[in-house]
């Protein structure tokens, strides 16, 4: 019926009725692949992809249900035709981040180097609502640094937030009454999207540890060039926190640094800290001058080896905290 009205006039009635067609065939095939019937849930999956080339949402959807068919390769074409058409498209960014880095959640990986390492000292850059702090119930003191938290639920009894920016907290008492005097064992910079900011909380932190210390940073395997700039325009953004992990790679060489392809945006593990170390802070205005020069085509050669990509697997990461 639907292409006899287009044909006598009606071509915005014949898309609505498409549209709610392909709608219902996507039900279906999400339907199919919950009662683990494949070969129905792919048939299905056809005729949407087929039927509505243009529509970003259902072919969103369809890429997800490929990919949860184990076919990745059909769910990342998908998500590049959408992107190609609309490169801002939140939905698509964030499944293809997912489809460049599988495996577990870095939150789930977070909870994974918390329960390996069990640290007593915890110290967060950027707490938002708290949720990653509450990770560290193993912990003695969990310090928490955001200039705006947003906590809406009860933290646990050992930890603490300090409502003001990361230099005012390293900078002047808080740091050091908080912690007690004992060093920290593991830290975790999730602050401001902009290399300079992450390259500075390293050096705060990095002084406050210990060389058996493990210092974590977010946001530093990016997904591409749009979503990596250090302006906001999607709603998808890692900023340009891998320009610090590169500086860092490049002045300091006596680091090991490894970034796990967790999505949807890596986490780096930085280890064999040195607490004396002066390089980062006698140097920054240089080193946050050339960081700025660096082009994302250095990413674009080969992402991986630039950023020192680690496996996203439990058991590897278990035995690199180990090492």
């Amino acid at each position: 019926m639907a292409p006899l009205l287009a044909r006598i006039g009606f071509p915005v009635f014949d898309r609505l009725l498409a549209g709610r067609i392909s709608d219902s065939v996507l039900k279906g095939a999400e339907l199919a692949f919950q009662r683990r019937d494949r070969v129905a849930a792919r048939h299905l999956l056809d005729i949407v992809v087929a039927t509505r080339p243009r529509d970003f949402l259902h072919l969103v959807r369809a890429a997800a249900l490929s990919d949860a068919l184990g076919d990745s390769r059909t769910a990342k074409r998908l998500c590049g035709q959408v992107l190609e058409r609309e490169p801002r498209h939140h939905e698509a960014l964030s499944l293809q981040s997912h489809l460049d880095l599988p495996g577990p959640h870095y939150f789930d990986v977070l909870r994974h180097i918390h329960a390996t390492l069990r640290p007593l000292t915890y110290v967060e850059v950027g707490v938002e609502a708290g949720e990653s702090l509450r990770l560290a119930g193993a912990a003695s003191r969990a310090i928490g640094v955001d200039p705006e938290p947003v906590i809406e639920e009860p933290l646990l009894p050992n930890a603490r937030v300090f409502a003001m920016t990361s230099d005012e907290f390293f900078a002047g008492r808080f740091a050091a009454e908080a912690l007690g005097g004992a060093p920290i064992d593991l830290a975790f910079i999730d602050g401001m999207h902009q290399s300079e900011f992450t390259l500075r909380d390293f050096i705060h932190v990095e002084r406050l540890c210990a060389s058996t210390s493990t210092v974590l940073i977010h946001d530093c395997y990016p997904l591409n060039r749009i979503t990596a700039e250090r302006e906001r325009s999607t709603a998808f953004w890692s900023g340009d926190v891998w320009r610090a992990v590169v500086a860092l790679r490049r002045h300091r060489p006596d680091l090991k640094i490894q970034v796990i392809a967790t999505p949807p945006t890596g986490l780096a593990v930085v280890r064999g800290l040195d607490p004396t170390s002066r390089v980062l802070a006698d140097n920054f205005d240089a080193i946050a001058t050339e960081m700025l020069a660096i082009d994302y085509s250095i990413l674009d050669k080969d992402k991986a080896s630039v950023l020192n990509r680690f496996p996203n697997e439990p058991a590897r990461i278990t035995e690199m905290l180990a090492a």
